[in-house]
């Protein structure tokens, strides 16, 4: 359910946030709304955990498992060697 909500900002940041949702096809509602939920989930998971991953980078998840034995090294040799030949 939705609710109304009146915050006061710096004139500049909303002009700005609004470019932002413009440009990314969002309300700043909803842009604001996703970030508080990031840090009620992050908070929720991992409260003591320093380390903070990016938007950016949670959206590179691939779902690819890597074995814990890989040798990178290794693979990217063998890659060397075979396209140098």
């Amino acid at each position: 359910m939705d609710a109304k909500l009146t915050l006061k900002l710096d004139k500049y940041v909303i002009d700005k946030a609004k470019e932002y949702a413009s440009l990314h096809n969002r309300s700043l509602s909803r842009m604001i709304e996703s970030y508080l939920k990031s840090l009620i989930d992050k908070e929720g998971k991992h409260p003591n955990n320093d380390i903070e991953i990016s938007p950016f980078v949670k959206s590179m998840i691939t779902g690819v498992n890597i074995p814990a034995d890989y040798d990178y090294k290794k693979e990217y040799t063998d890659y060397l060697s075979e396209k140098y030949k």
